[in-house]
């Protein structure tokens, strides 16, 4: 009976054993396979996705197969592994152990939303409802609501949020992102706040901002920046108008078309700085960390005028006949090259209604006489 009971043991312990081995054998093979991947394709794992279902997903697909020894081994060795969602890339010639080693580091694609230095916030929206790969949560939202939504109810968003690339997964939505970038503002803005120079004339920070946002339409010459900040102060010190066409553009809105004539000059918007004394009552434009820094520290000296060169640099006056004489010289007499912008890019092609030569939207170019119906550059006096 003895003699039984141990050829019985030993019988179950050799198929126990065969049995272990062919699973570690089946394990073993199922982690070598090669993913059936004939040229490359994103695996997506949304929010709350499982090993074992997403095993399960790619078996039914063909990608692979022995989803139930992958759940198996997933459950017994990466128990308290998380998986993260969003999307993986699966290549031709990976293992299936190529993939788990993605999963372990996270390794999700990522995709780039870049949000431009002196955009406004219809072009944020714009840029956003792009991202195909976003979760669109905002769609037919007001402005008014869609500050709300942030968390910042009663908050105009011109201007608060910071222009910068942000990346995101597949899934993240278009609130979390600009979430992202309005604390960025917040940051960036404290951080200039503190380090201002102690001349800068803002009892707040916003009043910065603001500013900021017309140093950023004005030019993109990065050594510029302090100077027209600088010119602009002192226009506000000594009780001049700003003057500046950015700000009669944005009380336009959609109805700019590329040109102004002295008839817009003359309409009454709480953004024109031709009829408005003071900064305008909110930013134009999200503004970048320079143009910040640049309002909070204005360069110091005499200057009141200054008008574009043609070739995105401006002429600096300090009276309004050196200007008069620099506006003659660069404006009226416009070279065939001519451009406001520093951008090393070509001009895009002229829109329909917008001749070659006229001036280009944000534009800071300055001139003097023109009929009511004619394009202006505008004439930064105080008169």
């Amino acid at each position: 009976m003895r003699r039984k009971f141990l050829v019985l043991l030993e019988t179950l312990v050799i198929l126990a054993g065969l049995t272990l081995g062919a699973a570690a054998w089946k394990v073993h093979s199922a982690l070598e396979q090669t993913l059936n991947v004939s040229q490359e394709e994103l695996l997506d794992v949304p929010a709350g996705s499982t090993p074992t279902g997403t095993f399960n997903r790619m078996q039914a697909k063909g990608t692979l197969r022995d989803a139930l020894w992958l759940r198996l081994y997933w459950r017994f060795n990466l128990a308290g592994q998380p998986l993260h969602s969003g999307e993986y890339r699966l290549t031709p010639g990976m293992t299936l152990q190529d993939l788990l080693g993605v999963w372990k580091r996270g390794e999700v694609v990522q995709y780039n939303l870049t949000l431009v230095e002196g955009w406004n916030f219809r072009q944020v929206r714009a840029a956003l409802d792009k991202q195909e790969k976003l979760k669109h949560t905002l769609a037919g939202l007001s402005d008014a609501e869609v500050m709300t939504r942030l968390g910042h109810e009663g908050v105009f968003p011109e201007g608060r949020f910071f222009p910068d690339t942000y990346k995101y997964v597949r899934g993240v939505t278009d609130a979390d992102l600009l979430g992202q970038a309005y604390s960025r503002l917040d940051e960036v803005l404290a951080k200039e706040w503190t380090d201002r120079a102690p001349e800068a004339p803002y009892t707040e920070p916003y009043q910065a901002l603001i500013m900021a946002s017309l140093v950023e339409k004005e030019t993109g010459v990065p050594q510029e920046r302090a100077e027209i900040a600088g010119v602009f102060v002192r226009r506000l010190q000594t009780g001049m108008l700003l003057q500046t066409d950015p700000t009669v553009i944005y009380g336009m809105g959609e109805r700019y078309t590329g040109k102004l004539t002295r008839a817009d000059l003359h309409e009454a918007t709480p953004y024109n700085t031709y009829t408005n004394a003071g900064l305008p009552p909110t930013p134009i434009a999200m503004v970048g960390r320079e143009a910040l820094h640049a309002a909070l520290n204005p360069a110091s000296g005499t200057s009141l005028y200054f008008v574009a060169r043609g070739d995105g640099s401006h002429v600096f006056s300090d009276d309004l006949e050196a200007h008069n004489n620099a506006v003659r010289e660069f404006q009226l007499k416009r070279r065939a090259d001519y451009r406001s912008s520093p951008a090393p890019v070509p001009l895009p092609a002229p829109q329909p209604g917008q001749e070659q030569g006229t001036q280009p939207p944000g534009s800071p170019d300055t001139a003097t006489d023109h009929s009511a119906d004619a394009p202006h550059d505008s004439q930064k006096d105080s008169q």
